[in-house]
């Protein structure tokens, strides 16, 4: 089983920088681990969808991003250390939002953006931008 952990979260001001990391563990049942998982970032606020931010592919070739994070988020993966990151640079009290990393383990050929691609997520975790 994959088992994906965030952490990075917390109270920053408008301006300010975060970083999140998502440690993964485990493997799929076809023994399949994280140098082969798409990675992606996905955000979400009560009383809205989750929402896709970004997204690295699985040999770490190619990045996505939204539109609305585009120029101040950057993602990036360490296969050594089983983990991906998200670089957050001049937040905006908009960027508020409870953050999880998810895996998609399919091998696609390009970055995936919807929720129902990713088959394993972590349990979040909670950043707020003070304005």
């Amino acid at each position: 089983q994959v088992q994906l952990v965030e952490s990075g979260g917390g109270l920053v001001q408008d301006g300010g920088s975060l970083r999140l990391s998502c440690a993964a563990s485990g493997r799929t049942s076809t023994g399949r681990t994280f140098r082969y998982y798409g990675m992606g970032w996905f955000r979400e606020v009560p009383g809205n969808e989750r929402e896709f931010v970004a997204g690295i592919s699985w040999r770490g070739d190619s990045t996505y991003y939204a539109d609305s994070v585009k120029g101040r988020f950057t993602i990036s993966r360490d296969n050594a250390a089983n983990t991906v990151y998200l670089q957050m640079n001049s937040l905006k009290p908009e960027d508020t939002a409870l953050y999880y990393c998810a895996a998609d383990v399919a091998l696609a050929q390009e970055i995936r953006t919807t929720t129902r691609a990713y088959a394993y997520w972590g349990q979040g975790t909670q950043v707020t931008v003070s304005s």
